[in-house]
């Protein structure tokens, strides 16, 4: 029988497609009704499948499984999850083929799960991200034809906040915490973040080469890397191994693993210090910064913190113009000589007529 109905009440299908093909499995249901009709839907479609070459319909939960297989190595895989769970939710069922930029754009989450409160446009970009990137494996294993047009959300300009030395100093002075004054201060000579510093353990350490280790695990990138250590960062490392209690190189005291900073001493500190708007992340900018101002090339600025591309580093790019000055120097259009005597008359002024018997001044 091509349709037939187990102990359990649960209909299943078992059919051969024309070239013989065997294709049984549980419909999914103790209606005999609706096993039928997906019994025929299955058998036209494999028929479709070998007699007119028509590809198979394939569905979101494919695309997604698929999607997640590929990201399993990588960092953000948590994201990752949670993005899936969210598409699924909302596109069970469909078929890749029937997905339009409509459906991808009206079904954009608008707010935090469980939540009033409402995603960034940056966070919105972030699911686009993850279902176009599906529907992308999907279009590189033959599954559709093409991958729907979705644009993305507009962002606002990319914020740059970053602290003269001057201030910096009086931000470390005014923190209350010891280990906030070296995490922060280690920030700023380092440019490593939040993350690599928290996570950062003595057997990273390599002081004969003065660099530390941020492994993949750790690293955004989910690339590992090395963090050159300057003369000062080198000399709180010492400081620290010193007073060394435990596998962590900083921590609050205890000698075990913090993943975050106090904020309320950050927060303290930089009221006191009358510092507005700035984050710790801020802290990295500003090392970035400080190198630009200093004439670190770009590239090399991007090798040192660790940056996936060199648009990341641009936005520092304006802080340092050193290296237009000779370049300005080529528009000179007059003579030293003539630029020394002239004056600015109305005898020469282009404007008014030249009185006469007087030659105007030509440059």
């Amino acid at each position: 029988m091509s349709i037939y109905k187990k102990s359990n009440g649960i209909w299943w299908i078992d059919f051969r497609t024309p070239s013989g093909q065997r294709i049984r499995h549980s419909a999914k249901t103790t209606e005999k009704k609706l096993a039928q009709e997906y019994h025929d839907k299955l058998k036209h479609e494999a028929w479709q499948i070998e007699r007119l070459n028509k590809k198979p319909e394939r569905t979101i939960e494919e695309a997604l499984i698929r999607f997640l297989e590929v990201s399993q190595e990588q960092k953000d895989i948590e994201t990752k999850i949670r993005h899936t769970e969210y598409w699924r939710s909302v596109l069970a069922g469909r078929t890749l083929s029937s997905l339009t930029t409509d459906d991808i754009l009206n079904n954009l989450p608008t707010h935090k799960t469980g939540t009033k409160k409402k995603l960034s446009p940056a966070t919105q970009n972030r699911y686009r991200t993850s279902i176009l990137r599906a529907l992308s494996l999907a279009h590189k294993a033959g599954w559709i034809d093409s991958v729907p047009y979705v644009p993305k959300n507009p962002e606002p300009k990319l914020r740059v906040r970053w602290l003269s030395k001057e201030q910096a100093l009086q931000l470390i002075n005014a923190l209350s915490l010891q280990w906030m004054k070296e995490v922060c201060s280690f920030a700023l000579m380092t440019g490593a973040r939040m993350t690599e510093i928290l996570s950062l353990t003595w057997d990273k350490i390599d002081f004969a080469r003065n660099i530390a280790i941020v492994s993949s695990d750790i690293a955004k990138s989910g690339k590992a890397r090395a963090l050159p250590l300057s003369r000062e960062a080198i000399t709180l490392l010492r400081k620290r191994q010193s007073q060394q209690l435990a596998h962590y190189v900083f921590h609050r005291g205890k000698g075990k693993y913090i993943s975050e900073i106090d904020r309320e001493d950050f927060q303290r500190a930089l009221t006191k210090a009358n510092i507005q708007d700035f984050r710790f992340h801020d802290l990295r900018h500003t090392w970035a910064s400080w190198h630009v101002q200093n004439g670190t090339p770009l590239m090399v600025l991007k090798e040192l913190g660790g940056w996936e591309t060199v648009e990341m580093v641009k936005r520092y790019a304006h802080l340092n113009a050193t290296h237009l000055l000779n370049y300005a120097s080529v528009g000179t259009f007059w003579e030293q000589s003539t630029i020394t005597s002239f004056k600015f008359t109305a005898e020469n002024d282009p404007q008014t007529e030249p009185p006469q018997n007087k030659k105007a001044v030509s440059y």
